[in-house]
């Protein structure tokens, strides 16, 4: 044999049927007893299985042993085909003939693989190569299937400051800068502000059985023009049509111009609504409304007054809300003191003092500077809340809780709320639609008017129904997300005291004692107070 593989080949005498069992030489492969007996026992020749293993594992040089006495005819070259899980390969094992048996030819060996289930990816110089060489009891892959070529996710740069979560800097005395901020994004009229590369797509490939395989799906994305920019023509350019500012809402980039009002809003001025940026450079008076697309900068202080930003909320003094003031940001808020308001922030929220207030920050609390004090109120966070004192020596009630994304717990409250009502309204329909079909099985003839009624209860109640059952997926997808959430820590740097009540990801801890440099994390079912 031109190989040093061991083999095994079946020779037929006029007295029975034989073994002839070859060790490997030099390099070569050796074979396991569980092929040889597939090998025979597909052939469907009687043997004694302790005999032939035995002469298996004692080979060292050429033996022959004798299978049974059945005379038979010589055994043709043989193959087996497996084709990989994958499906991207056949491989192929070949076994040799007895003396005066049948070798394959080219076509023969290319129908088993056809048997076998190829129909692609045919390997003909490995075909080839064996019917040169008739290398035995060796894997050979005789076909092999195209990968798919992956494509390219489109990829948007943009061209100014889309990241909200700079904090303003701390001085050497322990103030915050609420005055050199930096956050806002200054653009040029024609500058560039966007560019897309749009997304290629993949080439299918093919597995060995025929099989399309497709490439991952690409992400495709489209340049999106707000209110004063432009689109090149072919979509992948985007630019400024005035000097301003720049803000990525969702998936628009929009650039406003500032609108400043000299004085105070209130009667002089009423209520403000904008399409950009407003800077107030004195106070906001208590019952008015200042509402932005973009960023709101105030210079004074915020009354019981209601303040709405696409962007962000910068307070320079603060808000003392006296149980009216509202703050509501997408991006962040930052305010030298919060007072009796709530407050509602998808960003980060910083500020020095946090007094009997509600807030809800889907990014870190931060209060710090000389004071870090929050006394009073809720304060939730999705992240991280991060003070020197918390609660008062008085044992004020205040509530901590992190890890959860605030949103995700309205959404939860909300269909919870929703609950009852579907339920109310289903009861009342199916009501309804019994009584009628009572009617119709007692023989009453139902109006035309009354049928059509019906089949429109039957509609509303079965998407009332699935409406219901959508709820309760989420709610329940909304809890399990709750309770395995381990995120979210609090920090302070100094003082907890009792009084404090602390949530994180829907785990309680009741503070009994003052405890001082403490860092808390939810560890399982447990809040674990550690040092700072």
């Amino acid at each position: 044999m031109a190989n040093d593989n061991a083999i095994f080949q079946l020779i037929s005498n006029n007295d029975g049927t034989y073994l002839q069992l070859i060790p490997a030489k030099g390099l070569g492969k050796t074979f396991l007893f569980n092929e040889l007996d597939e090998y025979l026992t597909k052939r469907r020749i009687d043997y004694d299985k302790v005999v032939v293993n035995d002469a298996l594992l004692r080979l060292t040089e050429t033996k022959i042993v004798k299978l049974n006495n059945t005379v038979r005819m010589p055994e043709g070259e043989g193959v087996k085909v497996t084709i990989s899980d994958d499906r991207m390969e056949a491989v192929a094992r070949f076994y040799p003939p007895s003396p005066n048996g049948n070798v394959m030819n080219f076509t023969e060996i290319i129908n088993d693989l056809v048997k076998a289930g190829v129909k692609y990816g045919v390997v003909e110089e490995n075909v080839k190569s064996f019917l040169k060489e008739r290398n035995y009891l060796e894997d050979i892959v005789l076909a092999r299937g195209t990968e798919p070529v992956q494509g390219k996710n489109a990829i948007i740069t943009y061209f100014f400051n889309t990241d909200l979560t700079r904090k303003p800097k701390e001085n050497e005395d322990g103030t915050v800068d609420f005055h050199q901020l930096d956050t806002i994004s200054r653009v040029n009229k024609g500058g560039l502000l966007a560019k897309l590369e749009p997304a290629i797509q993949g080439r299918p490939g093919i597995s060995v059985v025929g099989a399309a395989i497709q490439p991952d799906r690409v992400e495709h994305k489209i340049l999106r023009a707000g209110s004063k920019t432009k689109l090149s023509e072919d979509g992948c350019s985007l630019y400024s049509l005035v000097d301003g500012h720049a803000l990525l809402i969702g998936e628009k980039v929009n650039v406003s111009d500032s609108y400043e009002i000299k004085g105070d809003v209130d009667a002089s001025t009423g209520d403000i609504e904008y399409d950009g940026n407003v800077t107030i450079r004195g106070s906001v008076r208590t019952g008015y409304k200042v509402i932005a697309n973009g960023d709101i900068i105030v210079n004074g202080v915020v009354e019981g007054a209601l303040l709405q930003a696409g962007g962000q909320i910068i307070l320079k003094r603060g808000i003392q809300g006296m149980n009216k003031g509202t703050l509501i940001a997408s991006g962040n808020i930052v305010s030298k003191f919060i007072e009796n308001a709530e407050v509602r922030t998808g960003g980060y929220l910083t500020s020095e003092t946090l007094l009997h207030s509600r807030v809800s920050a889907r990014g870190d609390v931060i209060v710090g500077g000389k004071k870090g004090l929050i006394t009073g109120g809720e304060i939730r966070s999705g992240t991280m809340i991060h003070a020197k004192t918390a609660g008062s020596t008085m044992g004020t009630n205040t509530l901590l809780e992190v890890g959860v994304d605030p949103t995700i717990i309205e959404e939860y409250r909300r269909i919870e709320k929703e609950l009852p009502n579907m339920n109310k309204e289903l009861e009342q329909l199916t009501q309804n639609l019994l009584l009628y079909l009572k009617k119709f099985k007692g023989g009453e003839n139902l109006p035309a008017d009354k049928k059509l009624m019906i089949k429109a209860m039957s509609v509303n109640k079965d998407a009332l129904e699935k409406n219901k059952a959508e709820a309760i997926a989420r709610m329940e997808e909304l809890q399990s997300f709750m309770d395995d959430n381990e995120s979210g820590c609090i920090r302070i740097s100094d003082t907890i005291y009792p009084g404090c009540k602390v949530v994180i990801s829907n785990v309680v801890y009741y503070v009994r004692n003052e405890t001082v440099h403490c860092s808390l994390v939810r560890d399982r079912a447990d809040i674990k107070v550690g040092p700072y």
